[in-house]
């Protein structure tokens, strides 16, 4: 794998039926590369009077217990891969962390699951989203180090 010095522009290509008849974006990073994404992401979601986006690439959400927004207080420094560079990860098997309409939204949390059933990373798949996996960084860890 290769370090990218950041996390590169989202495509802005969500929602936007493919060849394959899915719905999601061109995956954030290529096959083989790898960034971190430096802001917080990914759920807890916590209120907040500004409109951000609560993912890279994704849209702003409002609040449903208010007339406010929803952003990110999730870790920093998250490792972001293309999905299929990490082909042993399993989906969780609690629907509460599925998704939309077409795909994972990763707003419930952790949705992939190392073989061992532990936690360790979101997916985002949806139409309104990035397509990346995103993995917490104080549940992997490198092995090339």
């Amino acid at each position: 794998m290769t370090k990218l010095p950041e996390v590169p522009a989202r495509p802005m290509d969500q929602g936007f039926p493919k060849a394959d008849g899915s719905r999601r974006a061109t995956p954030t990073l290529r096959l083989g590369f790898f960034a971190l994404e430096p802001e917080p992401w990914g759920a807890p979601l916590v209120p907040s009077d500004e409109c951000r986006e609560v993912f890279g690439g994704g849209p702003c959400l409002g609040d449903p217990d208010s007339d406010g927004f929803l952003v990110s207080a999730g870790p920093r420094n998250t490792v972001v891969l293309h999905p299929e560079d990490a082909p042993g990860l399993q989906p969780h098997p609690d629907w509460k962390h599925s998704g939309g309409c077409c795909g994972l939204n990763g707003q419930s949390g952790m949705n992939q699951l190392c073989p061992c059933g532990v936690e360790v990373g979101t997916l985002i798949s949806e139409c309104n989203t990035a397509y990346e996996l995103h993995l917490d960084p104080g549940r992997v860890r490198s092995t090339t180090d």
